[in-house]
């Protein structure tokens, strides 16, 4: 719904709206290392006009949306049986690795929940793609929306946006823990409590350098990984033990 939504706004905004915007990332592509400790985006952009709209007349609130790619998570519900606490009942559902959303105001005050909904605009409106439930999927999204937040992947900011004159500004914070992907970062512009004008902009996380290569030695050819890990970890006791007769 969202995706069919924006891409409607995308394809006729410029047909009717008086008033637009531009937006750039600091970098599209984020580079992971083994020492990476986490890090951030920038996503600035401007407010713009046609010829026969003034500079005084634009306005408007902005909200700006940073997704990861979707990922298949089971949420697991433990119940205790003969005095062991263990898992029973499971969801299984669709939903972004990483969710990051800023504005200039809370939410509520910027558009109405039927909206903020068709969007997926804040951690309470994500529509999750339920594969697998037992009993309502929807306890099952809020823990996990709760636990995503705590490992800081799922953030909501309604400060976030620096706004001065036209021009904008979000910092998106990455952890260290971000998943690898494609990322899509969209930049809506309300006015009225209605999306005036949007715009989607990917960019990318992957691993690099040594990690990289290890990565995809290990997912390409697992076998010959496995071996490998296995004659390592033969050679580092057959050193240990070497290394202790010997002192």
């Amino acid at each position: 719904m969202r995706t069919l939504a924006l891409a409607c706004l995308l394809f006729f905004a410029p047909a009717f709206a008086e008033q637009g915007l531009t937006s750039m990332l600091s970098q599209d592509y984020l580079q992971i290392y083994s020492n990476f400790q986490g890090s951030e985006i920038t996503v600035f952009g401007a407010l713009e006009n046609s010829s026969d709209v003034g500079p005084d007349s634009l306005k408007g609130q902005i909200v700006v949306v940073v997704r990861g790619p979707d990922a298949l998570q089971t949420v697991r519900k433990k119940e205790r049986v003969a005095g062991i606490w263990i898992n029973r009942a499971r969801a299984k559902m669709w939903l972004p690795s990483y969710y990051f959303v800023a504005s200039t105001a809370p939410l509520a005050n910027i558009a109405s929940g039927e909206t903020l909904r068709r969007y997926e605009l804040g951690l309470n409106n994500l529509q999750a793609e339920v594969v697998a439930s037992d009993g309502s999927a929807r306890p099952y999204q809020a823990a996990l929306v709760r636990a995503q937040q705590k490992s800081g992947l799922y953030r909501e900011n309604p400060a976030g946006v620096e706004q001065q004159s036209t021009a904008f500004r979000v910092h998106v914070p990455v952890p260290a823990s971000v998943p690898r992907g494609s990322y899509t970062v969209e930049v809506y512009l309300f006015r009225d409590g209605n999306v005036i004008a949007a715009q989607s902009t990917p960019f990318y996380v992957d691993q690099a350098g040594f990690e990289r290569r290890l990565f995809e030695f290990a997912h390409q050819k697992p076998l010959y990984y496995g071996v490998a890990t296995v004659l390592m970890g033969i050679l580092l006791g057959w050193g240990s033990t070497f290394f202790f007769k010997r002192s």
